[in-house]
């Protein structure tokens, strides 16, 4: 097993945006990208970054605003150098699931980012191993969860309040897909209904992911790691008796909720 560092994992290059671009354009970004978060640089040195949560805040309103007015000072800032175990702590001891990499403290030259997810695919292809598994020991149970009949824009709000960026969707007591802030971002009707109380409503299941993929509890860590670089997820269900689909064993068309997995989770799980 060799020993992991930032610059063997992060993601060089990453698009990022200047202080001045205007904040819907880096909604644009993040959507059409299908990013989770965008630096904010000055020059060649880091000033900020917008996440897909700070847009989802963006109304017609707010369109005069610029990428300054929007971005955050990041929790965690990295250099290539550093240990990649000590960055995947650093970024749970925040909440965190990606933080930008700077050549140095000093210059603050932005050279690449690093997510939840680059250190994760590290770690499986390094051969390490995850310190706590299955996935039962390391779930959330009892996740915050919304129905399929929910109006989006109540779901938006679900979200900024419970701080999940994707919710398991309820049917007649089973679970029977799942929504993203991806999803919402992407459609934008949460941003359109808070704009204009004369939009149309529309429910949940009209762009939830269904069938969803979902993990039982005595499904291994290492292989929830491999199911979120495989379908490009940051969160699986947890479920007992589920009814699977045919042509993919790793969804279901509805099951009874435990709990659900995360990034994170997984990330904590190979951490010593």
């Amino acid at each position: 097993m060799n020993d992991l560092f930032v610059r063997d994992v992060m993601t060089l290059n990453p698009v990022s945006v200047s202080l001045e671009t205007a904040a819907t354009r880096v909604r644009s970004i993040l959507r059409d990208e299908d990013f989770r978060c965008v630096p904010v640089v000055e020059g060649e040195k880091l000033r900020g970054l917008i996440t897909r949560g700070d847009v989802l805040n963006i109304t017609a309103t707010k369109s005069n605003l610029e990428a300054r007015g929007i971005m955050e000072k990041p929790k965690v800032i990295l250099t290539p150098e550093m240990d990649a175990m000590r960055a995947a702590s650093d970024l749970l001891k925040v909440g965190e699931i990606q933080a930008p990499v700077v050549e140095s403290t000093d210059s603050m030259k932005l050279v690449g980012i690093l997510s939840a997810i680059d250190l994760i695919s590290g770690f499986l292809e390094n051969g390490y191993e995850p310190v706590r598994s299955p996935v039962s020991e390391i779930m959330s149970p009892d996740p915050v969860t919304c129905e399929h009949s929910d109006q989006l824009s109540a779901v938006w709000d679900l979200m900024d309040e419970s701080g999940f960026s994707g919710l398991p969707v309820m049917k007649n007591g089973k679970m029977i897909g799942i929504i993203t802030r991806k999803d919402l971002l992407r459609y934008g009707h949460a941003r359109i209904h808070r704009e204009s109380g004369e939009v149309k409503s529309v429910a949940v299941e009209k762009i939830m992911k269904t069938p969803p993929v979902a993990i039982t509890p005595d499904t291994p860590s290492e292989k929830a790691a491999s199911l979120m670089l495989e379908k490009d997820i940051g969160r699986i269900p947890v479920v007992e008796n589920p009814v699977f689909v045919k042509r993919d064993p790793s969804m279901v068309k509805e099951a009874d909720l435990l709990g659900i997995v995360s990034r994170e989770d997984v990330l904590e799980a190979y951490i010593k």
